[in-house]
């Protein structure tokens, strides 16, 4: 500002850093409050893995496969929870480089503070010097002409005469001292004027200076976060990955076996019931010849499950096989 004593560029640029400053304490806030919302999931996760039953009569290998399932989902869960945790430091980063940014800038405030009071008590100073030497001008000039009138009438006025002399000359001598004054007053005037300009220069160039770096600093922060997210995706993904190989390696036919195996009670067929005659028992029956025990034949293979007509394949999910 052509102003002196304006502060309106200063004030501006101040209130732009401490927008900025805010800006960076909302970003610290969001990154908090995912946190919470990642460490709260995370949680509910392995709760849900942990109680919840989820196939828990099944056998051999959709058994291990549902095992991994729920291992998966726990170490899931484990991966929220540490991704709060990672969050929340990111957001203790941020928070120590605003503070940081916040206590460099306030040395430098502290200094303009200083030098914009010095600039202007020295610039009210020099005002009032000034226009004390404006006010004491026509007393003097009107002293002069009292005293050229006075010349005129000496005789009677001689006594009056050396009264006038006496304050033009006290008159002159204050008039000289506050022009005098008014002379220092300017000099050091400028000298703090230069002395503040080179110290505002200073401060901008600092101030340009912190503010490239909050930008940087909030791009790389919000950069990271991304790739934390994307991370954190990537692991999941991983994790899934190892329950659909698990579901791979499940066989239908091998859990059947299975099953039949661990609770087969035997290998023969019941033997037939034979009649026996309680009527007559004289009568002379010679009993039918048992018949040879049969034995169960297994069926043969399994067949494939299909599902309904209209329905999706139970192998797909939004055309992904899991074969």
């Amino acid at each position: 500002s052509t102003d002196l004593t304006s502060t309106v560029g200063y004030d501006s640029i101040i209130q732009h850093l401490n927008d900025g400053r805010k800006n960076c304490k909302e970003f610290e806030d969001f990154l908090k409050e995912r946190a919470i919302i990642e460490e709260k999931y995370g949680k509910e996760l392995i709760n849900l893995s942990k109680k919840r039953p989820c196939g828990q009569t099944e056998l051999n290998t959709l058994k291990r496969s549902l095992d991994v399932f729920k291992q998966q989902i726990d170490n899931v869960g484990q991966g929220h929870i540490q991704l709060a945790q990672t969050l929340r430091e990111e957001a203790k980063k941020m928070e120590d480089f605003r503070e940081k940014q916040k206590l460099h800038r306030k040395k430098i405030e502290l200094i303009m503070e200083a030098i914009h009071k010095n600039r202007n008590v020295q610039y009210k100073k020099t005002m009032e010097v000034k226009q004390m030497c404006y006010c004491f001008l026509p007393c003097g000039e009107g002293m002069g002409s009292a005293i050229g009138d006075a010349v005129l009438h000496l005789p009677c006025l001689l006594p009056h005469f050396w009264q006038l002399f006496l304050k033009l000359a006290q008159t002159k001598s204050a008039l000289e001292d506050s022009d005098r004054s008014y002379q220092q007053s300017v000099t050091t005037l400028e000298k703090i004027r230069e002395e503040w300009q080179n110290e505002h220069i200073k401060a901008c160039e600092f101030f340009e200076t912190q503010e490239c770096e909050r930008i940087n600093y909030f791009r790389n922060a919000l950069w990271l976060h991304v790739n934390q997210l994307s991370l954190g995706c990537v692991q999941n993904d991983e994790k899934y990955e190892e329950i659909r190989k698990s579901l791979e390696m499940c066989s239908i036919e091998k859990d059947v076996d299975f099953f039949v195996n661990l609770r087969k009670t035997g290998s023969l067929a019941p033997a037939p019931v034979l009649y026996e005659n309680y009527y007559n028992t004289q009568r002379n029956v010679t009993p039918a010849r048992s018949p040879a025990p049969v034995p169960i034949s297994r069926r043969g293979p399994l067949p494939t499950p299909t599902n309904p007509p209209g329905e999706p394949d139970y192998a797909t999910v939004d055309g992904y096989s899991l074969v």
